[in-house]
């Protein structure tokens, strides 16, 4: 299991060259200049020239990325071009918050998308299955930048019961998280349903029923144990999703985390804080999904990593 698991990392290597080359190509290509957003666009040509070269920024691109990929090497993400703040201490002071969220959201992306399938399943074609369909459709269709505007005036405006920005107090985080976790909610449902009803329709499980075991002990320790091997697979490709949903949702919700954060950069043309917030969320998503293989062997031993 070790050896497999490192010989997967050591295959991860090329995607996280190519988030960085991608990354770093994006952000240099595009129309846009860091020195502008500092010193505006009728600063004086010497000072502009001064503080192009103070930031490496008149060295030539292949040059850049690799003293890039040098500092990196090393654990050095740089600093910010725009506070001078080292990139490691932003990344510290904004990733909690961000991990706590997405895994608040995740919980009860949990809580309501498994019961609501397995509902869904064992009552097919019944009003229970129609409710739990229908709200599934409604939620799956609703964007993170609509529901959480509708969240905040239902929730924060009209009924007062919880702050619609910021981080304090404790309960603000209660609304960026239903944001997130409704969507991926929706989803579970349907894969859980799905997946359920197939699976109670298999041989094994008519067999343990004709054994006269209880229906809650087939359900239980049977059927749904199946079921959940596709739907750890989504959850595990869906929190890279999560990660991602976190940068329109807590810049509607003013959440001071890492979407945010990669926002702020984006707009201040701050190179090496995008380039590192983009590196943290597609290592998140790959470890995620590594983690997801194990589960999925673990749940279903005839399943071996590759």
């Amino acid at each position: 299991m070790i050896r497999r698991v490192i010989k997967r990392l050591w295959g991860v290597l090329p995607v996280v060259f190519g988030v960085l080359l991608l990354t770093f190509l994006l952000l240099h290509l595009v129309p846009g200049d860091p020195v502008d957003v500092m010193l505006g666009e009728s600063a004086a040509v010497a000072d502009r020239a001064q503080l192009r070269a103070e930031l490496g920024l008149d060295q030539s691109l292949p040059v850049q990325f690799v003293q890039y990929l040098k500092h990196l090497a090393h654990g050095d993400f740089g600093r910010s071009i725009h506070s001078g703040q080292a990139v490691s201490s932003l990344l510290a002071e904004r990733l909690p918050a961000t991990l706590r969220l997405a895994i608040l959201a995740l919980l009860i992306a949990l809580l309501v998308g498994l019961p609501l399938g397995i509902i869904a399943a064992l009552r097919a074609r019944q009003w229970p299955d129609t409710v739990a369909t229908l709200f599934s459709l409604s939620l799956s269709a609703m964007p993170h930048f609509w529901l959480g505007p509708l969240l905040m005036l239902l929730f924060g405006l009209w009924l007062g019961w919880l702050p619609i920005s910021g981080m304090t107090p404790a309960s603000a985080i209660i609304l960026p998280a239903l944001t997130l976790g409704f969507g991926l909610s929706a989803i579970l449902t349907r894969m859980t349903r799905a997946s359920l009803l197939e699976v109670l329709s298999e041989d094994f499980v008519r067999t343990a029923r004709a054994k006269g075991l209880s229906e809650s002990h087939v359900i239980l320790r049977h059927a749904l144990r199946a079921a959940l091997l596709p739907v750890v697979t989504v959850v595990g490709l869906q929190m890279g999703s999560l990660l991602a949903g976190t940068v329109i949702t807590e810049t509607v919700f003013g959440w001071d985390g890492l979407g945010r954060l990669l926002v702020e950069s984006i707009e201040k043309r701050d190179y090496p804080v995008t380039q590192a917030c983009v590196l943290v969320i597609a290592l998140t998503y790959v470890l995620v999904n590594l983690c997801t293989d194990i589960a999925y062997q673990r749940l279903d031993p005839r399943v071996r990593l590759t």
